[in-house]
């Protein structure tokens, strides 16, 4: 029997891997997305009904209502930051989350909030939606949703775009960060596969966030053309008909541009981010629960 080396390592080392590769930890540790548990799911569900319920009343208003959203955002801005407390609280609840998290959570909304004066919006280029996507989906729907809320609040700050719509737009982007921690295969699909969905998803999403924030001025601008304006107390059918062509006209000029870029960014510097977040997310390890003894 072969005696050991006296600089041999005590204990199991790493596993070799194939030739060019690194070797795997013994452990065989993923990089886990932060699980949604139950007082999670019902938080997320609460402030996602009453989002949807912010956006789409108007729609159902009568033609004597005369509300605007610059009268009840401020009610809505007031409700939203203490339900994105109740989601941060409720899913450290479930899964233990530490300041780890939190960091993560404000070092992402930084870098978020940082690029979005890179394109100021100009023609839909917005690259803060690829960042969105990508830590969504490797972080998980309810750390995603509360990223992205976060995010765009503090970009707001950053770019002085407070007003009515950014309770909307905290909401809408917390929508599509959470939308990405749904997509299926977290564990399974990697490569170009990955970066293929990813890249579908992101670019549905800039679309469908233009839209959704159409929903949120469009029932209040005055003067446009008859064909394309919002008609209080009209049938929920024809009042969607005219919106679908008041995006045509107005809005898709910004969101297809959109779409290409987080499409581009994704594809280009998708591969090296989700390495990046998933080696953080598994040294973290958030799907640890931590335990005291005595």
């Amino acid at each position: 029997m072969t005696p050991a080396r006296p600089d041999a390592p005590a204990g199991p080392g790493p596993r070799p891997g194939p030739p060019g590769h690194a070797p795997r930890p013994a452990s065989g540790r993923r990089a886990r997305a932060v699980r949604l548990g139950p007082r999670s799911i019902a938080a997320l569900a609460l402030i996602s009904a009453i989002g949807v319920m912010a956006f789409g009343w108007p729609l159902l208003a009568d033609s004597a209502s005369g509300l605007a959203h610059s009268k009840d955002a401020p009610w809505l801005f007031a409700a939203l930051l203490p339900m994105l407390l109740a989601v941060v609280v409720a899913t450290i609840a479930d899964t233990g989350l530490d300041a780890k998290a939190i960091a993560m959570l404000g070092v992402l909304a930084a870098a978020g909030a940082a690029m979005r004066p890179l394109g100021a919006g100009t023609a839909g280029i917005e690259p803060m939606f690829f960042l969105m996507v990508l830590s969504g989906r490797v972080l998980g729907p309810g750390f995603g949703f509360v990223l992205g809320s976060v995010a765009m609040f503090a970009s707001a700050l950053l770019t002085g775009g407070v007003g009515p719509w950014m309770p909307f737009q905290m909401l809408t982007m917390g929508w599509v960060s959470m939308g990405a921690g749904l997509l299926p295969g977290p564990d399974r699909l990697r490569g170009r596969r990955e970066l293929a969905l990813l890249s579908a998803y992101g670019a549905l999403a800039a679309v469908l966030y233009g839209l959704i924030m159409n929903l949120q001025g469009w029932p209040y601008i005055a003067g446009m053309a008859s064909g394309v304006s919002f008609v209080p107390g009209d049938p929920l059918n024809e009042n969607l008909a005219r919106f679908l062509a008041y995006c045509l006209a107005t809005s898709l000029g910004w969101d297809l541009p959109r779409a290409v870029v987080t499409v581009v960014l994704t594809f280009t510097l998708g591969s090296p981010i989700l390495k990046a977040l998933r080696r953080a997310t598994r040294r973290a390890a958030f799907d640890t629960r931590v335990s005291f003894t005595s």
